[in-house]
Formats: structure tokens, C-alpha cells, sequence
């Protein structure tokens, strides 16, 4: 029998995600609240659902939660009315899962929900966000994780790097950037659809995973290298060291047994390739 995922929100990852389960063999329902999007899905081979679960306007079809496994990847916006009306959200899409069939969520979180805390920091350490989005997703986090009916895993990606998000980008042209020597705390797309697979084929539900490339260079070093690859100006930083840390990502290698497809950084700039 055809192994159902249903995917909220196909945006740079989730749609790469449902295209890559697809061709393992899935059947994929993927969601959208904009309905100019759903040929795009259609196109993909994804089963597409307009569905929104903002608290003015939740508006879904029961058929779409017809799933064993439900995938959110639906990232808060960065203003502080998101940090109040995101875990509304998340209520929201739990209530509906709660109705349907959903027993496996994977929920896409972000390493934000640590806080720079000028240390080295694992999934056993307490999230401490200091950004609206952050304490947001802490918030999301903590409401799928008391959930009864599903067993939840929470998927912490670091910086997103690929396909439509060049980090020559990032700081091109600037002048003195601050906190020069921070750390990078960083994933590709190819170990995001990577790593979500793994979890889904492994069935590893119930657990928290941090998901960087365990490679962590200066800030400075790796940003000026992807912009001179890009073709932009290169930026310049401030000889620095404010505030920082470095997201440890060890238990998705020693209990997930996920290895990563990029392991050092300075090896994929040399290739030159997004």
C-alpha cells in the first residue's frame, strides 16, 4: 500500500521535499494558501489542498489530514504580532490533525529558539530565543511535543543555504559587518530533504534534532568567499567577536544516523556551485 505524507506549506524546502518523496515512491499532498500555487503543485505530481490556519480565516478540506504523517514547515514571519498569533496557528493545525488520521508530525523549527548564548549548544540545552520568531517556534515547539494523539519530532535547521537562497547574496556590499568572527551555523537544501527522509523512512518520531553541517567557520570567511563566487562585491566585517554560538548537530549523526552530504564548507565554496 502507497505510503501517504501530507505537507503544509510548499514553499523553498517543502516543495523539494514533496518532489524528492514523489520519486521514492510517496504519495504527496501538499498545501498552499494561495490558490494561484496549486497548478504549480499539480504539476509536481502533489496531491494540492488550499488550506489556511490563520486564526480570521482556518479554511481546510478533513481530506488533506488523511495522512499518517503530517509534515509543517510553515516558518513564523519576523514581527512580533507573528510571535503572538503563530502557536494560534499551530493549535489551530493540531486540532485538525487531532480529527483526522495524522499520527507522525515532523515539525520544522529553527536553531533561533537557542538564542546566541556565546557557547556551543545540543539538544539537551534548554531554548532561550531572543528574537520574536524564535520565542515563536519555542512556543510551537512545546504545543506539538504536549500533543496525545501523535508522536511529534521537532527538526531544528540552521541558516538556509541552496537553489534560490546564494549566500553571496547575504551580505554583498556591505561595510563593516558586525561580529566578523561569529561562527556559522548553516544547512544546504540537499541535507534538509536529506535529513526530513531520513527521519520519515526511519520513522524516528519523538525526538528533537539540531540540523547544521557540522562545520562551523568565521562568518567573515565564508560570507566573502560566496560573494566573490557570486560575482558581487565582496563585503567587509568588523574584526570581531560579539555574540555567538555554535549549534552542535552530533545527535542526528549518533542516534538519527543521518549523514550529512556537506560536511565542510570550505570544500563547497571550492566547487562553486549553489
Amino acid at each position: 500500500m502507497q505510503k501517504t505524507i501530507s505537507i503544509i506549506g510548499c514553499g523553498w524546502y517543502g516543495l523539494e521535499l514533496a518532489k524528492h518523496l514523489i520519486s521514492k515512491g510517496y504519495k504527496v499532498k501538499g498545501s498552499t494558501t494561495s490558490a494561484d500555487k496549486l497548478p504549480t503543485l499539480q504539476t509536481q505530481g502533489i496531491e494540492p489542498y488550499l488550506v489556511s490556519f490563520d486564526v480570521q480565516t482556518i479554511n481546510y478540506d478533513p481530506a488533506f489530514f488523511n495522512s499518517q504523517t503530517l509534515v509543517i514547515c510553515i516558518p513564523p514571519k519576523r514581527s512580533s504580532a507573528e510571535e503572538a498569533s503563530f502557536p494560534d496557528k499551530i493549535t489551530e493545525i493540531c486540532r485538525a490533525a487531532n480529527n483526522n488520521a495524522v499520527k507522525k508530525v515532523l515539525f520544522i523549527s529553527s536553531t533561533s529558539v537557542y538564542g546566541d548564548r556565546n557557547t556551543e549548544l545540543s539538544e539537551t540545552d534548554e531554548p532561550d530565543p531572543d528574537t520574536p520568531s524564535g520565542k515563536a517556534m519555542k512556543q510551537a515547539e512545546a504545543i506539538l511535543k504536549n500533543q496525545q494523539s501523535f508522536n511529534t519530532t521537532v527538526l531544528r535547521f540552521g541558516g538556509l543555504i541552496g537553489p534560490g537562497r546564494d549566500p553571496g547574496k547575504f551580505f554583498a556590499g556591505k561595510v563593516n559587518s558586525p561580529n566578523g568572527q561569529s561562527p556559522i551555523n548553516l544547512i544546504h537544501l540537499i541535507d534538509c530533504v536529506g535529513i526530513s527522509t531520513h527521519i520519515i523512512e526511519t520513522e524516528s518520531f519523538g525526538h528533537t534534532f539540531n540540523a547544521c553541517t557540522p562545520h562551523h567557520p568565521e562568518k567573515r570567511a565564508f560570507y566573502t568567499q560566496a560573494t566573490i563566487n557570486s560575482g558581487l562585491v565582496p563585503p567587509t566585517f568588523v574584526n570581531e567577536l560579539t555574540t555567538w554560538k555554535i549549534v552542535n548537530s552530533n545527535q542526528s549523526s549518533t542516534v538519527l544516523k543521518y549523514n550529512y552530504q556537506i560536511t565542510n564548507w570550505v570544500e563547497w565554496l571550492q566547487k562553486g556551485k549553489l
